[in-house]
């Protein structure tokens, strides 16, 4: 099973869109996927349309209980996919996981149970805390959404240096599958130029599809569907279908890592 976080320590770049979209997208093309929600708020948990009453089993029972995954595994509307869903208990795991051993290495723990799941996507809190270093510990590779605005390269180049100390510290094999630029306005020249900077500051590794602002995406978490399945063919999910065809051109590497 390939391992993969999404990350970026600032809130609302669209981490929780995009794993959501690639998710739905991974799971159309046969793979079985599992979709972690990692963050306390759920939003992954309920814009993929599990309800609060669904979710008797969650990452903080996986992480901070240690109950085996299969009990924490929820299947989603969408063959192919399941989840493990968050909730609000979650905020709480990293206070009391501080004093725990091997506190970094729960959810690689955790994962190492998996069976019958081809990929793994790791929806991380909007921090660089413990429960995102657990995701970075555990995963073969991170993907990064990054907002075309105007801070976006200076948070980014504090997400590296993160990877770096995990590389160091925790997990050698880490590696970056590439950069997804998201809510991209072509009606602002700042979104260009923020973009045209990405790119050369890390070149190929920044993925050719371009997410935009898009109301559909927006609205579709309300409906507890993915964009993909909300209206499959708005702007938002054409984009995040070609992002998907990008990302799986690039996962035998990420194979060949794990």
């Amino acid at each position: 099973m390939i391992r993969m976080a999404i990350a970026n320590q600032k809130g609302g770049v669209g981490k929780t869109t995009t794993a959501i979209n690639l998710a739905t997208a991974l799971a159309a093309t046969g793979s079985k996927v599992l979709l972690i929600d990692l963050d306390p708020q759920g939003n992954a948990s309920t814009g993929i349309g599990i309800g609060v009453d669904q979710r008797e089993r969650s990452t903080y029972d996986l992480l901070v209980d240690q109950v085996p995954l299969r009990e924490c595994v929820v299947p989603t509307r969408i063959p192919g996919l399941d989840i493990v869903p968050a909730t609000v208990d979650l905020s709480g795991a990293e206070v009391e996981l501080v004093s725990v051993e091997n506190r970094t290495e729960r959810l690689a723990a955790a994962l190492g149970q998996d069976v019958g799941h081809d990929i793994c996507l790791i929806d991380c809190p909007p921090s660089l805390g413990l429960l995102t270093l657990n995701a970075l510990c555990a995963a073969d590779t991170l993907l990064v959404p990054l907002q075309c605005e105007f801070f976006a390269l200076e948070g980014l180049s504090q997400l590296l240096r993160t990877v770096e100390q995990v590389q160091q510290r925790f997990n050698p094999d880490l590696g970056i599958i590439g950069v997804a630029l998201t809510m991209f306005d072509r009606r602002n020249r700042l979104t260009d130029q923020v973009a045209d900077d990405v790119r050369s500051c890390l070149g190929p590794l920044v993925f050719d599809a371009v997410i935009p602002r898009n109301v559909r995406l927006s609205e579709a978490p309300s409906h507890g569907l993915p964009a993909l399945v909300y209206d499959h063919a708005c702007a938002g999910s054409r984009a995040y279908m070609a992002l998907a065809r990008e990302l799986i051109a690039r996962l035998p590497e990420a194979r060949k890592a794990a």
